[in-house]
């Protein structure tokens, strides 16, 4: 089975207040012809972050909007979508209470949360409560760069550069602090899953093994009671419509072929076989393609628990 880790769908309501998104964000017909098309059986929708809520009356608004809507897809097409649910994340009690309502109530399966918000990192302890009950449910939590204001903006602030490195780096920073706060090691068996690769992660992650074994041995950075990459090897990451070869064999190389996930990054790139043909180049066994093409992403929503 191919199942597309990364794409995302829209309500006109949020489309119609932002700058970046057209209407074929909001095309779900377009979207099952083009799975159709790859021979993609079932796609995550995530939420690609917006600024939408500061025209719509807040994030608890667009929480609920987009909820709804992507619910009324999910009972629509049950076989062919899996929903990501976003949270209103700036009140502790109310995340908690939209992610029940959500998973339990309207078919989510995954949350999609914002690398950050208004500032504040997914190793806040704001989320721990979430993170007990995703781990305890075992929903995946999907993390998608945070577009407003990405680290590094207050410096350059680009239509082109913001994407390309801003956005990548802000995922970086992200696992980062999720490392050096240890909620990989306080959280044994939640499973993020990164966007983009994880950003920069696998290409840095000689770099934290070699940085953190000199700074332990003048006791300048506290005991993570193992090498960094041992903790980073233990998140998922998928390809966002990348089609480069590299990236993908340095990705193999931190994570391996089990923690990635094919993700076509739709509608934002439409060609989603193209977005699959790199694998070919890989020289992978055919158990690793499918691995990647789907089987990962099948086994992680098997031990979700509603």
């Amino acid at each position: 089975m191919i199942i597309d880790a990364h794409s995302h769908w829209l309500p006109e309501e949020i489309i119609n207040n932002v700058r970046f998104f057209s209407k074929s964000w909001g095309d779900i017909d377009s979207q099952l012809e083009a799975m159709d098309r790859a021979g993609v059986q079932k796609a995550v929708l995530s939420y690609p972050t917006s600024d939408a809520h500061f025209r719509m009356g807040g994030l608890e608004k667009v929480v609920v909007l987009y909820n709804e809507r992507v619910g009324s897809i999910l009972k629509r097409c049950p076989d062919r979508f899996i929903g990501a649910a976003i949270l209103p994340v700036e009140k502790s009690e109310t995340m908690i209470e939209e992610f029940k309502r959500t998973t339990e109530g309207l078919g989510f399966k995954a949350i999609s949360l914002a690398t950050s918000f208004g500032g504040v990192f997914l190793d806040n302890e704001c989320y721990w409560p979430l993170y007990e009950l995703a781990e305890k449910k075992g929903v995946p939590i999907f993390v998608h760069p945070q577009i407003i204001k990405p680290i590094g903006i207050s410096q350059v602030d680009d239509p082109l550069l913001t994407p390309v490195i801003e956005y990548i780096f802000e995922t970086t920073v992200c696992v980062g602090k999720l490392l050096m706060a240890e909620i990989f090691e306080r959280f044994k068996n939640l499973k993020f899953i990164f966007s983009y690769f994880g950003g920069a992660t696998p290409f840095i992650a000689h770099r934290y093994d070699a940085t953190y074994a000199m700074l332990r041995n003048i006791n300048f950075v506290k005991d993570l009671k193992g090498l960094p990459s041992e903790y980073l090897k233990r998140i998922y990451v998928d390809t966002s419509g990348d089609k480069t070869v590299a990236n993908f064999i340095s990705s193999l190389g931190l994570f391996g072929p089990e923690h990635i996930l094919w993700g076509s990054d739709f509608p934002a790139k439409k060609d989603i076989s193209a977005t699959m043909s790199v694998l070919d180049e890989l020289h992978l066994s055919d158990q690793d393609k499918n691995n990647i093409l789907g089987n990962n992403c099948e086994r992680i929503f098997n031990d979700v628990k509603l």
